[in-house]
């Protein structure tokens, strides 16, 4: 992964530490489905964002998009649209995150295109 997309995965990483700890931070801990959805899918894009920071690996972009669509339709698809707030927090952060995923991978791709074809002039 080219350096330059890694604001991407720390940005990816601190919105993965808020969605694990938001049901505690927003009060809605006690709302079982949706508190073990945000710790999960939260603490699996910051440990995810982590390693792509250490290893320079492109699946986890992969990987953080399609955590990033789960957590927009999953509160739609988990049944806590009623509480606004945490459908609106997964929503928020889950497109934050797919938003970051995506560019980074369309930054690596142009990048590597660039790469190839100055490698190719010379």
């Amino acid at each position: 992964m080219a350096t330059t997309a890694r604001w991407q995965d720390w940005a990816s990483f601190a919105l993965g530490l808020w969605l694990a700890v938001s049901p505690w931070i927003m009060g809605y801990a006690w709302h079982e489905t949706a508190t073990t959805n945000a710790a999960l899918v939260g603490l699996a894009i910051a440990l995810g964002s982590h390693f792509e920071v250490s290893f320079d690996g492109s699946v986890v972009e992969w990987f953080n998009l399609a955590g990033g669509l789960w957590l927009v339709l999953a509160p739609f698809l988990l049944g806590f649209t009623a509480q606004i707030l945490v459908a609106a927090n997964a929503i928020a952060v889950g497109s934050a995150v797919t938003v970051l995923a995506g560019s980074a991978l369309a930054l690596e791709k142009a990048i590597g295109r660039r790469w190839q074809r100055r490698e190719a002039s010379h």
